[in-house]
């Protein structure tokens, strides 16, 4: 049997976005049944097969436009001669999103960075951290939910699926060198949040160096540094409280439909469907047409 689970959990540690497309419903003759499942990356890539032929190529063309539109749903699809299929039977596919929300690469696995990954464990946010040290990366203390790599920036950087509407990312790597290293090369790569922890001297020195790298103005600008908000303490609880306090601003507050209500609203975060949108059936050739009941 294909392993779908082990193949989720590859694309959620290279933050891959993708749908996972499964037969939810079939009626009469169709070439897989229900619970199959096939699973489609943004460059259109597939692993699985809800069955091949005509009906696979509608279903990856309305997956990548699910990944476009940031949204699942039900599809229904006809299986007839009209539409190039002759088994007389129809399919219905559920379309969920895999890995669409933000993500924040955390670059160290200290005090700081531990604490950032157990604030944000129940947000919107994945959150992935990154360190070479062994005994740092496999603490106890980090939660379930954060995925971990036990490798340098050096190896991980390249590997990652950088998108500038969902990829964040915080530098607080225990030396001052090394998270300049990280900083130039993230500022190579198309990220939506870049954050440094330290003080306003340490990006005052980060800064002039940025600039003698050959580095716009525009671009020293994308730094949020030091990252955070408002005055807190200095324990590391606190620092991660206020950088996930700044972190989550940003997201909600260009991406989200927060309310006014002293409660506050309900928000639908980008890319994460509540439960199943609204069905609608495959325009298949020109034509809507649905054929479950």
């Amino acid at each position: 049997m294909w392993d779908w689970v082990s193949a989720l959990a590859r694309l959620r540690r290279e933050t891959r976005a993708a749908v996972l497309v499964t037969v939810c419903r079939t009626a009469g003759s169709t070439p897989r049944e229900c619970g199959a499942k096939m699973i489609v990356c943004a460059d259109a890539s597939i692993a699985g097969t809800i069955g091949g032929g005509q009906v696979e190529q509608f279903a990856i063309r309305d997956a990548l436009n699910c990944l476009e539109r940031r949204t699942g749903g039900i599809f229904n699809y006809p299986l007839t001669a009209a539409h190039g299929q002759c088994c007389g039977g129809g399919m219905e596919l559920l379309m969920e999103l895999v890995n669409c929300g933000p993500q924040l690469c955390i670059f160290g696995a200290g005090h700081v960075g531990q604490a950032l990954s157990r604030v944000l464990e129940g947000t919107v946010f994945t959150t992935h951290l990154i360190d070479a040290r062994e005994h740092w990366i496999r603490d106890a203390r980090i939660p379930e939910s954060c995925v971990r790599h036990a490798m340098g920036w050096r190896e991980f950087n390249p590997g990652v699926a950088w998108n500038e509407d969902v990829s964040y990312a915080v530098i607080m790597t225990p030396e001052h060198f090394e998270d300049f290293e990280i900083l130039t090369d993230l500022l190579n790569r198309p990220l939506r949040f870049v954050g440094l922890i330290g003080s306003r001297s340490k990006w005052t020195h980060f800064r002039r160096s940025l600039t003698a790298l050959g580095f716009t103005p525009e671009a020293i600008q994308r730094v949020r540094c030091p990252v955070g908000i408002g005055r807190f303490g200095k324990a590391p609880e606190e620092i991660a409280i206020s950088v996930a306090a700044e972190i989550l601003a940003d997201y909600y507050g260009t991406r989200g439909n927060p309310t006014d209500t002293a409660g506050g609203g309900e928000v639908e975060p980008c890319g994460q469907p509540q439960g199943v949108v609204a069905a609608r059936s495959a325009d298949v050739a020109g034509n809507s047409v649905s054929v479950l009941r």
